[in-house]
């Protein structure tokens, strides 16, 4: 395993808690990576470092895949990241504060593939509910949890 101490590591494409995500990190003295394609303009701020991709279609999936440790706290909406994210090791969140594991990573999986079939065959589907202040103030308990526990438990 990589001693280097862990990261909250960001799809910041669209996610909408950018703003959460910097003020819980610096509470606990946590390094963020911001991961966006080039069409996103991110200002790195005192230890956040952005990291900017081409704009096709995974670079930033698979820019995180490829640099995640075990240990990092991945923050993405995106099921196929979060399962590769899992995979290694890293705990991973949804931006309203869902914790992906492999209990429920699965059935995620499942009811995307289920949709997009469904839209395939000219179907329709709801996207997503608009971010509420609640949603945003459930994802960042969820952070400040996660990041207390380790803390609790003696890890970096």
């Amino acid at each position: 395993m990589d001693k280097a101490k862990p990261r909250i590591v960001v799809d910041a494409d669209a996610c909408p808690v950018k703003r959460e995500i910097i003020e819980t990190a610096h509470l606990f003295q946590t390094a963020v990576l911001m991961v966006a394609s080039y069409d996103h303009r991110i200002t790195p701020e005192p230890g956040i470092e952005v990291v900017q991709v081409d704009r096709s279609d995974q670079s930033v999936d698979l820019y995180i895949a490829n640099h995640i440790r075990s240990g990092d706290i991945v923050i993405t909406q995106d099921f196929g990241l979060a399962t590769v994210s899992l995979a290694k090791g890293a705990i991973t969140l949804s931006p309203r504060g869902q914790e992906y594991d492999d209990g429920n990573i699965d059935f995620l999986m499942e009811r995307r593939h289920e949709l997009a079939k469904q839209r395939r065959s000219g179907g329709r589907t709801k996207g997503p509910k608009a971010m509420t202040a609640d949603d945003r103030l459930r994802f960042q308990q969820k952070l400040t949890k996660v990041l207390r526990s380790r803390q609790e438990n003696g890890e970096p």
